[in-house]
């Protein structure tokens, strides 16, 4: 008895040029917001190209918020090239925004205990050395115990993220201004002591930092050999191991550099953007950076762009709640609906379906 085949099977694609993979994320982008505006005229009864022009101001709309978009842009793009190594090397780092933010906690604990010991450049020379270093502890010991044990690294950074945010709730009732307040204030506000430089503006070291981070993680990655290492390791442990890569060493190195980029990354938010610590600082912006990682496919020039969709529609969203009246969750279905669509579209790019032959034309 002949069991009856499907007219359609899936097959992975091998040969799909660049150009084409852009195209199939631009017909998906344009789907996006067909749907979204569908969406919008039967729930809201709006006109769905005032929204998408309110979502183009609330990222645009001014220079001030024109400089907003691209340092979110910067913190979060910078964020997503701390992870990207580790998700190369199919390392599954979920622990970035434990990371940020005890690079972050390090940053406050020498603006609060040193200001009054050291002068601000040997003060914010010891902020960029205890960031950096506490953020790449937080990477080194899921590292050590996945290179050594096997563990479960997406479980041991996901938990590392809990006794981050737990340290940072305690220091700030430690530190709180004034007691009782649950919450720091603004550190050295009279003084600025601990405060980064502004170059130019309040906005623009940040973007430099990454700017110049996103090109030296590219060359890292592409030309380099621990980026060659990376990718072997990422492609299988054992050929690795057959070639003579140490794959405990890349494993630990690696998880060191991605901590040690997030740590920085806290710097940049606490020291040079907020001036205070809170637990909510990094703003989920760990989690959101796993998203643009994946869907740049761990490429640091692709990121950019991937960063600004998900900056543009997060500022967009904000904007159209006050704008129109409408709750917050209104503008999170229109964000979620594209998402739908950029991630689905990935199936496209990797996979083709191909219709089946009969048995009688093959033969």
């Amino acid at each position: 008895m002949n069991k009856r085949q499907s007219r359609f099977y899936i097959s992975k694609r091998t040969d799909l040029p660049w150009y084409a993979a852009w195209g199939i994320r631009g017909a998906a982008i344009l789907l996006a917001l067909i749907a979204c505006a569908v969406v919008t005229m039967l729930m809201t009864g709006e006109n769905p190209i005032s929204i998408y022009v309110t979502i183009y101001e609330g990222a645009f709309g001014t220079a001030r918020r024109t400089w907003i978009t691209a340092q979110d842009l910067a913190i979060l793009l910078g964020i997503s090239l701390a992870v990207t190594p580790a998700f190369k090397m199919r390392f599954w780092n979920i622990g970035a925004e434990g990371q940020v933010l005890i690079g972050g906690l390090a940053t406050t604990a020498c603006m609060i205990c040193l200001a009054d010991k050291l002068s601000n450049s040997m003060v914010i020379l010891c902020m960029i050395v205890a960031s950096i270093a506490a953020g790449a502890l937080w990477g080194f010991l899921p590292a050590f115990f996945k290179a050594k044990w096997n563990t479960n690294e997406t479980l041991f950074t996901l938990m590392m993220n809990y006794i981050a945010t737990q340290l940072a709730a305690y220091y700030i009732i430690v530190w709180e201004v004034p007691k009782g307040a649950g919450k720091i204030g603004i550190i050295n506000q009279s003084t600025e002591i601990g405060w980064l430089p502004q170059i130019g503006n309040q906005y623009l070291l940040t973007i430099i930092v990454v700017a110049v981070l996103t090109g030296a993680m590219y060359i890292y990655l592409s030309k380099s050999k621990h980026g060659y290492e990376i990718a072997v390791v990422g492609e299988s442990q054992r050929t690795a191991s057959y070639a003579g890569i140490k794959v405990e060493r890349v494993i630990i190195r690696t998880m060191v550099l991605s901590g040690a980029i997030c740590g920085l990354m806290g710097l940049l938010l606490v020291g040079g953007i907020n001036h205070t610590l809170t637990t909510t600082v990094v703003d989920s912006r760990g989690f959101t950076a796993v998203m643009v990682s994946w869907l740049a496919k761990f490429n640091p020039i692709a990121m950019i762009f991937t960063s600004l969709l998900l900056v543009v529609l997060s500022r967009g969203a904000s904007e159209i709640s006050s704008n129109f009246g409408l709750n917050h969750s209104f503008s999170d279905i229109l964000t979620g609906i594209i998402l739908f669509f950029i991630i689905g579209c990935e199936f496209f790019i990797t996979y083709k379906i191909n219709l089946r032959k009969s048995a009688e034309k093959e033969a």
